[in-house]
């Protein structure tokens, strides 16, 4: 896959601008009752592969009573081939359509080589990337919905020079299955959704207890690239 348009900075899915990724951290995790807490407090202490650069952005407020947002990017030194969010919600009351009290909720984009692009199965291929990396760490999860979406940009004019561009775009949501207290293993979630990321942007998958993984930083100053 080659590299993805720079940062995420308006998603279309209700989960905002990264502005000031410090208040979004405060703001998202400081209140809620003791199962977010415990769920936003396991993302926090995840341990990720180094080429996923995570931090905490501003989580959308109007899809859940409490609600905790990441933006991810894949790196590669000085390349960024692949960025997402993703969104934990969570409403003590139940939620109908998730049938649970949790739910998380992605953006997954990446651009595409052109041969890649022109593949007919490759929605298929994407979606099992998804359900594939739940069901290898073991996860259960329920009501799983999304969608694959496949762009193509052609240049003209002014912009002749460019080479035709495709991206592919990942949706998705699913209700983890919750464990003691009421609390789904959020950790096992952000590891298996890193795992996804990378896919997407064609790195190699990292063995199980890889020495390469590191500890999610609470918080990541911006960096030039």
């Amino acid at each position: 896959m080659a590299a993805a348009h720079g940062r995420m900075s308006d998603s279309g899915d209700g989960t905002g601008d990264v502005k000031d990724t410090e208040e979004a951290d405060r703001h998202s995790s400081a209140s809620g009752p003791p199962a977010f807490r415990t769920a936003v407090d396991a993302l926090r202490s995840c341990r990720l592969r180094p080429q996923v650069e995570v931090e905490p952005t501003p989580a959308p407020q109007r899809l859940a009573p409490f609600s905790y947002a990441l933006e991810a990017v894949v790196v590669d030194g000085e390349q960024e081939l692949a960025d997402g969010r993703l969104v934990l919600l969570h409403d003590p009351a139940g939620h109908e359509a998730w049938r649970g009290t949790f739910r998380l909720v992605t953006l997954v984009r990446a651009e595409l080589e052109q041969e890649m692009a022109a593949d007919p199965l490759l929605p298929e291929v994407c979606w099992s990337w998804l359900t594939g990396a739940l069901q290898a760490r073991g996860l259960g999860y329920g009501e799983p919905s999304g969608t694959i979406t496949r762009a193509g940009s052609h240049y003209f004019g002014g912009l002749a020079d460019r080479p035709p561009a495709s991206q592919i775009e990942i949706r998705a949501s699913w209700t983890p299955r919750e464990g003691l207290g009421g609390v789904p293993d959020t950790a096992a979630h952000l590891a298996a959704w890193c795992d996804l990321l990378a896919q997407v942007a064609g790195l190699p998958p990292a063995g199980p207890g890889d020495a390469s993984v590191v500890t999610l930083p609470q918080r990541r100053g911006p960096q030039s690239r």
